[in-house]
């Protein structure tokens, strides 16, 4: 598929300065440091390519949600990490627009890094607040902007939107990766497409779910998300997290998959879980107890999908050319309720073959952390959360459509 907008390689950039805006918004310990580096490792080859231009870099990105000025959340530490990724020096600068930066800049050397402090410190970022936009444009004194944020393309900011009124917008290389990677594997999927949608909510993943009603040969439906479709279906979930009021969002969506499967194929198209692994509290030291579908008793709390479930999503993966997974099969951050979730990276792992996307968020955070090679037994890890379910289910992103277009 051809990418549809400018990106660093349509462009002639060499020794310019360059406004970059990645996404830098990384899982943090409780004592500050980098719990996972994998979007920061994940921005390297744009970076290497400008620099191989000669490009002056600025980086612009957020980490977090802070309430204004909040030195925890503060970039600094980000900076450190990508001058030891990169092996050279990266110069960080506590401001993101004014006077320190513009003579940052001025006094950097061509081919060099600079990181500015966390954009959501100022309230104007999120406001996609024009002049706050424009003084960034001037601040930095960049030529050309590259959007490589992938994880903040769906939404409209000062540094995904605005800026491009000032600055021509190009794609860095992981968004036009990005992009193109998941609207082929939704507009031309190799057949039998196979998705698998875990996670929490299923309010979050409606039109997502719509979507792949249209586009694939089967829905396996997992973690809490699968609670709410078995209540649905009559099933006591116990003390389980079930999502209320979903019964008219859970009626449209069997209406139509049965239109386009027949209402005697539905529960073979959408398959739900047959048997789930329960404890009494949600801790790392409960034991894993599997029962049917129809025996949770009062107390019990469904975790993971069960055995027999593990089974029949192992034998759909097994016909798949194409596998989308998005959202964890149980509530993987506990050792004893991740067996759905490692058991599915298993069967994607020993069939190289097939095409296997990852959905961001909490699904790339497992298999980063399961897979020995860091998501590279996978066909495609996203860096987005939001920014994938929405570009799946066909919606338009901001950060993309304004940039220039090819």
């Amino acid at each position: 598929m051809k990418f549809y907008k400018q990106t660093i390689q349509t462009v002639p950039l060499e020794g310019t300065t360059v406004l970059l805006r990645t996404d830098y918004n990384v899982p943090l310990e409780a004592d500050g440091t980098i719990a996972d580096d994998f979007r920061i490792r994940a921005s390297l080859p744009t970076i290497h390519y400008l620099l191989k231009n000669n490009c002056k870099l600025v980086i612009v990105s957020h980490l977090g949600r802070p309430e204004g000025r909040d030195q925890k959340l503060s970039l600094e530490p980000i900076a450190l990490r990508l001058s030891e990724l990169l092996g050279r020096p990266v110069h960080f600068v506590g401001d993101i627009v004014g006077d320190r930066v513009k003579m940052a800049v001025k006094r950097a050397p061509k081919n060099s890094v600079i990181v500015l402090e966390n954009l959501r410190f100022d309230p104007r970022e999120e406001a996609n607040d024009t002049q706050f936009a424009k003084q960034m444009a001037d601040s930095s004194g960049a030529r050309y902007f590259v959007q490589d944020g992938f994880g903040v393309v769906h939404r409209a900011h000062a540094s995904t939107e605005a800026i491009t009124h000032y600055l021509p917008g190009l794609a860095g290389l992981l968004l036009e990766r990005e992009v193109t990677m998941l609207t082929s594997v939704m507009e031309t999927p190799k057949h039998p497409l196979v998705a698998v949608l875990g996670g929490a909510k299923v309010s979050d993943k409606i039109p997502l779910v719509q979507r792949f009603i249209e586009v694939a040969d089967t829905i396996i439906i997992g973690g809490a998300m699968a609670n709410t479709f078995l209540a649905y279906k009559g099933y006591t979930m116990g003390n389980s997290k079930v999502e209320k009021d979903q019964s008219a969002v859970l009626d449209a969506i069997y209406t139509a998959a049965a239109k386009k499967v027949g209402e005697e194929n539905v529960d073979s198209f959408i398959i739900l879980p047959t048997d789930v692994a329960v404890a009494r509290v949600a801790g790392p030291d409960e034991p894993r107890r599997v029962v049917p579908v129809g025996a949770l008793s009062d107390g019990d709390i469904a975790l993971d999908i069960g055995d027999a479930s593990i089974e029949a999503i192992n034998g759909q993966i097994e016909k798949a050319e194409t596998v989308i997974w998005n959202g964890p099969l149980g509530l993987a951050e506990l050792p004893n309720f991740a067996k759905g979730s490692a058991s599915l990276a298993m069967a994607l792992v020993k069939r190289p073959e097939i095409t296997s996307i990852i959905g961001g968020g909490d699904t790339a955070d497992f298999v980063q952390h399961w897979d020995s090679k860091e998501g590279a037994s996978f066909t495609h890890v996203s860096t987005g959360g939001g920014a994938s379910l929405e570009l799946m289910a066909g919606e338009k992103l901001p950060g993309v459509e304004s940039l220039l277009d090819a």
